[in-house]
């Protein structure tokens, strides 16, 4: 927390206009020892601000609150807090985490479909009163634990592509919404605003479907008495260009026949991967390696085929009761890139990558295609800042730490960050700036994707 330490709590590698991030990971690879080759995260810090400074030049109209169960990272956070960002948190630990880098209560929504009693009364004690509430149940706990709470609705539209039996968890439909409005009426629980959540901003047509939705409930509320002032759209935005165009030219063309500057609502949203993935890449080893068993049919046919062909299992030394957990809610992880040079005529093959559990459960990638890895290889993921590096167990019921995460910033995007009003000496009192020198890695080993 800021004010107990007296050294700085990060030490964030500062890099000169020739280093890059590549040589970074090359340098904590070669100096890993046979018996040491541990995973680790390299995070850049200054990917962070920009792709904060690019939100607020594309949407300048809606407000980013990091979703800190993306990924928790002290120094992530602190860098978030110096930008101005609000913060979305799922339980205590991430309002006290957020609060001891001296975010104000009224920039923090607590989420979190199911919330503990105790987690509510601390939300009350810390004076955070933006609470996300879809159910009665809910309702009731809070009025019991925090009524000073100001509530956001959680509301299930048809644009949200869910399935009924998901309704409960994602929010609740606008006939259970005037019921909610109801009774939160009796109870003297101030609402304030609605949330809604789409999975996927494809369709252009749901946004605006869901806008709609949301005016019905703050019509409803307003017509009880409440005073509405927040519309949440959600942490369905993953940020490719063109999704941030998509929002400017026509969801905002929306919000403003819904919600006009003169009706004084306050747009936000939940961003979580767009901010911190490609901020973060994460260095596994391969620890084991089989083959997997064909099909006796297929070993016994004369005629050769492609299927005569080796597929092979690497082990690594993370899965998905790890820094691969997102895997767990059918996330997508990403083809890893192979951490040494491959010659451009080096046979392929199909592979599956595991991690070191021995769990049905823990694939990682379920299939893809590499060349002949060994083990003690090294493969590097791309765009990792949305995984988890929180620590649940490693299978079996093993705690095993984190990988360590390795922080740095080019010179070019530490002046920026200051342009923007973000310096040391006041935001980033944590930070401790260290000058980076490359070493050559010995091997000569880079990032390659054959061919």
């Amino acid at each position: 927390m800021k004010g107990l330490y007296d050294e700085p709590q990060y030490s964030i590698d500062l890099l000169d206009g020739g280093t890059l991030l590549q040589h970074v990971v090359d340098n904590h690879i070669s100096e890993q020892s046979l018996a040491d080759k541990n995973a680790f995260f390299v995070a850049d810090l200054g990917a962070v601000m920009r792709q904060h400074v690019r939100w607020r030049a594309c949407v300048p109209q809606i407000r980013p609150y990091y979703a800190v169960r993306c990924n928790s990272s002290p120094a992530l956070i602190e860098v978030l807090a110096a930008l101005g960002t609000g913060f979305m948190c799922t339980n205590k630990s991430e309002l006290e985490m957020v609060q001891s880098h001296g975010v104000p209560s009224e920039d923090i929504i607590y989420s979190g479909g199911c919330k503990q009693l105790s987690h509510i009364k601390y939300a009350a004690k810390c004076s955070v009163d933006l609470l996300v509430c879809d159910n009665e149940a809910e309702l009731r706990k809070i009025a019991r634990c925090h009524p000073r709470a100001k509530l956001l609705l959680q509301v299930l539209t048809e644009a949200s592509g869910r399935g009924e039996e998901m309704s409960m968890k994602l929010g609740c439909s606008l006939k259970d919404c005037r019921r909610l409005l109801e009774r939160a009426k009796e109870l003297g629980v101030q609402v304030v605003g609605a949330r809604f959540n789409i999975s996927s901003c494809d369709n252009e047509q749901a946004y605006a479907n869901a806008i709609s939705d949301a005016r019905c409930v703050f019509d409803m509320a307003e017509d009880m008495g409440f005073t509405m002032n927040i519309l949440d759209i959600g942490d369905g935005i993953s940020g490719s260009e063109t999704q941030l165009k998509q929002i400017n030219r026509a969801v905002m063309s929306v919000v403003d026949l819904y919600f006009p500057p003169s009706t004084g609502v306050s747009i936000v949203a939940e961003l979580g991967g767009y901010l911190v993935a490609p901020a973060f890449t994460l260095a596994v080893n391969i620890i084991s390696k089989g083959v997997v068993a064909r099909d006796l049919q297929e070993l016994h046919r004369d005629a050769p085929s492609a299927n005569d062909e080796p597929e092979f299992q690497y082990y690594i030394n993370e899965g998905v009761y790890g820094s691969f957990s997102c895997k767990l809610t059918d996330s997508v992880i990403p083809v890893p890139l192979v951490h040494k040079n491959i010659a451009p005529d080096e046979p392929m093959f199909s592979c599956s990558l595991w991690g070191p559990s021995g769990d049905d459960m823990d694939q990682v990638v379920e299939q893809c295609v590499l060349p002949e890895l060994h083990t003690g290889d090294w493969l590097v993921f791309a765009n990792a800042g949305s995984f988890s590096l929180g620590r649940p167990m490693a299978g079996g019921g093993v705690t095993t730490p984190a990988p360590p995460v390795h922080y740095v910033i080019s010179t070019r995007d530490w002046f920026e960050m200051q342009d923007t009003g973000v310096t040391q000496e006041i935001n980033l009192k944590n930070f401790s700036l260290v000058p980076y020198f490359f070493k050559s890695c010995q091997s000569g080993a880079a990032f390659s994707v054959p061919a």
